[in-house]
């Protein structure tokens, strides 16, 4: 024999109309919204697998374009340096960690830095640097000019009175096949993508 509650039906109060039952709409969004974050996580994943890496930034020599603590989102897909990009750097050095510096001239360029006016001239011109926190006064044990070396950039970090860089033997020239890639842009923090935006 049947419980007298088996039989009882909810109603709506307001019309008398039988309740619908919410519970399968629900369940089924929920399922739509879990297949959603599994297949963004799969993308992300074979993203930064095959095509991009995130690197962290460790110090100050890139101020004020980035700062200590930023995260980049680094392209390491056939990258071909170019002239004002920042790249990531893993060439075996004293540091024993990977660099973060602009790349400033290309193999066959002419280098020369002038204390003096703090400036930088790449085969005789001067380069116009709107990246960098102030002007470069500090010289380190490599003289110039110099000449870079086939296979090889000059890097230089933007907080240029406070970077070692290729004006260091320390550092020096970087071989391209240490380049890891360039970076695109920083994802944290959140909001301040673009690092190649100087508000010229």
């Amino acid at each position: 024999m049947r419980k007298t509650e088996d039989f009882l039906v909810e109603y709506d109060d307001a019309s008398g109309k039988k309740k619908a039952d919410d519970s399968p709409k629900l369940m089924f969004g929920l399922y739509e919204w879990m297949d959603s974050v599994i297949y963004a996580v799969i993308a992300i994943f074979v993203l930064f697998t095959f095509f991009f890496r995130a690197v962290s930034v460790s110090g100050k020599s890139m101020q004020p374009t980035l700062n200590d603590g930023d995260w980049l989102v680094v392209s390491d897909t056939a990258y071909d340096a170019q002239r004002g990009d920042v790249v990531v750097i893993a060439q075996p050095v004293a540091l024993k960690e990977p660099l973060v510096k602009r790349v400033i001239a290309l193999a066959g360029d002419m280098v020369d830095i002038n204390y003096v006016t703090g400036t930088v001239s790449i085969n005789g011109t001067e380069i116009k640097e709107p990246y960098i926190k102030e002007a470069i006064k500090t010289a380190r044990d490599v003289a110039f000019p110099v000449e870079v070396p086939a296979g090889c950039v000059f890097v230089l970090g933007d907080n240029r009175n406070d970077s070692l860089d290729s004006r260091s033997r320390i550092v020096g020239f970087i071989d391209e096949r240490y380049i890891l890639g360039k970076a695109v842009g920083r994802f944290y923090p959140f909001g301040t993508w673009s690092i190649y935006d100087y508000g010229e």
